[in-house]
């Protein structure tokens, strides 16, 4: 969520205005006590990182950076995400403690630092910057949010609040989005909020979190590296012979029942038992690949060869859940590879779109994506010819065609010449009662452009002929 900040109270905004301000003396801002030597940890979920899944950030204050004319903190860093530890540096600004530079791995925690803990500093710091200066708790207000229906950041209460790092005396914010109520409560003299609950901004429905945090731990005048014993995941998987660098393989899919488009990303490429695979998911509307599906109910599954059910996995009964769950349409998932060397057969299962306390009400669709899985240290076998292979140049139409350089009527011709001739190879397939004249969906289209640029392959680009001889947009005589 894109922040405006506006200092000034426009009349416009002066109808939303709340005044709010609290019986304490004194003034806050982001940073203020923050010193060489202090520890934190924080559980923290923001909603960009997985759509506010939970890790755990530890930070030390090492000592000082000077950056060009600029004089920096440089902060120590471990991540605990799960199964996985990352380890690194961050630089954070004294005008304001946001990160400004770090560990290249540690670049999507760092947004979610700044967003979350650090996100007050975007209303209060320790030095005048036009709106932006020390807070007093007694103030009316401290600023307002900027989107559409936001209100005013306002002082609400004093409340003591306990948390796994101890008891506090907080004074608690408060503002509202969308009718929600998001809290941040904050202590005088200590540099970053004790805890948080916030929700993003929706126009209508049950609004999802957009960051929560609480404090764990703080201890100060730390003097010795407390992460020195601390070793990164990637350093021991690399031990075990699992890639840790690696370009993602892109697929592009329809759905069985052809009810979705599927953008896959996953990596690494040959995969191996015991190490980790990570997958992004983008759910697509079949009529506009621009368009992502929002509210999307989905399991991922390891099967048998015969697709037995129930399967021999579940991501969501691993998590202790009944089904996943992606309000934004993408999905990031990580897990260790159990499946033994050989062909795994995953499904990416969808139960339908609803929120997330529904049973969807439409019927339930898949894609299964066959990858092979090696042992440590395996030699990966050159892959099987693939039966419906394509000659090459049939690709040049293809492309032709999603350019629209030549027609829908030339298209199925030419391709209805190919199989009639034996030249492409079509799996068999009911043919469909439809004329003929129907009109063929754009993703098709965008299919048989991926597939000239070499985006999917031709397996994937002999579904979407499939499909159009499924509906009778083709006609095929036996």
């Amino acid at each position: 969520m894109t922040l405006v900040i506006c200092s000034a109270i426009t009349p416009a905004a002066f109808a939303q205005f709340q005044q709010g301000g609290v019986d304490k003396p004194g003034t806050w801002w982001a940073g203020e006590g923050l010193k060489q030597g202090d520890f934190f940890s924080y559980s923290l979920c923001h909603v960009d990182y997985k759509e506010c899944t939970q890790f755990e950030m530890d930070m030390w204050i090492k000592g000082d950076k000077q950056v060009g004319s600029e004089d920096k903190w440089l902060a120590e860093v471990v991540i605990y995400d799960g199964s996985k530890i990352l380890k690194g540096e961050m630089e954070l600004g004294k005008f304001a403690p946001e990160p400004t530079g770090g560990s290249e791995e540690l670049g999507l925690y760092r947004g979610a630092f700044k967003s979350s803990i650090a996100w007050l500093s975007a209303f209060a710091t320790g030095y005048e910057d036009g709106g932006k200066t020390p807070k007093a708790f007694t103030a009316k207000s401290w600023g307002k949010i900027g989107n559409i229906g936001g209100e005013q950041v306002i002082p609400t209460a004093i409340e003591t609040i306990t948390v796994r790092a101890g008891t506090f005396e907080t004074v608690l914010l408060t503002w509202k989005t969308g009718g929600a109520t998001s809290k941040v409560w904050i202590v005088d003299d200590f540099p970053f909020p004790i805890k948080a609950k916030t929700l993003t901004h929706v126009s209508e429905g049950i609004p999802p979190p957009e960051y929560i945090f609480e404090l764990l731990k703080y201890e100060e005048n730390i003097q010795a590296d407390p992460f020195q014993d601390v070793i990164p995941t990637d350093l021991l998987l690399a031990q075990l012979g699992c890639e840790t660098h690696y370009d993602k393989v892109v697929l592009k899919k329809p759905t069985k029942n052809f009810d979705y488009q599927l953008h896959v990303f996953y990596g690494p490429e040959n995969p191996v038992q015991g190490c980790p695979m990570d997958f992004l998911i983008k759910f697509i509307s079949k009529f506009d690949d621009t368009e992502f599906l929002n509210q999307v109910q989905y399991d991922f599954w390891a099967v048998d060869e015969n697709f037995t059910i129930p399967p021999l996995r579940s991501l969501a009964q691993q998590d202790n859940k009944q089904f996943l769950y992606s309000p934004s349409g993408q999905a990031q998932l990580e897990f260790i590879v159990e499946e033994e060397p050989g062909m795994a057969h995953y499904v990416i299962w969808i139960y339908g779109l609803s929120p997330e306390q529904i049973r969807p009400s439409s019927s339930f669709d898949f894609l299964e994506l066959d990858i092979p899985i090696s042992s440590a240290g395996a030699v990966i076998p050159d892959p099987i010819p693939d039966p419906t292979a394509i000659p090459a140049w049939i690709k040049n139409n293809a492309g032709w065609w999603a350019e629209g350089a030549i027609g829908d009527s030339d298209f199925v011709q030419g391709i209805q010449f190919l199989i009639k001739e034996g030249i492409m190879k079509i799996p068999p397939t009911t043919q469909g009662p439809g004329s003929g004249g129907n009109e063929i969906p754009a993703w098709i289209k965008n299919n048989a452009g991926w597939w000239a640029e070499g985006a999917i392959g031709d397996s994937d680009f002999v579904q979407g002929i499939q499909f159009l001889i499924k509906e009778g947009i083709m006609k095929i005589s036996s």
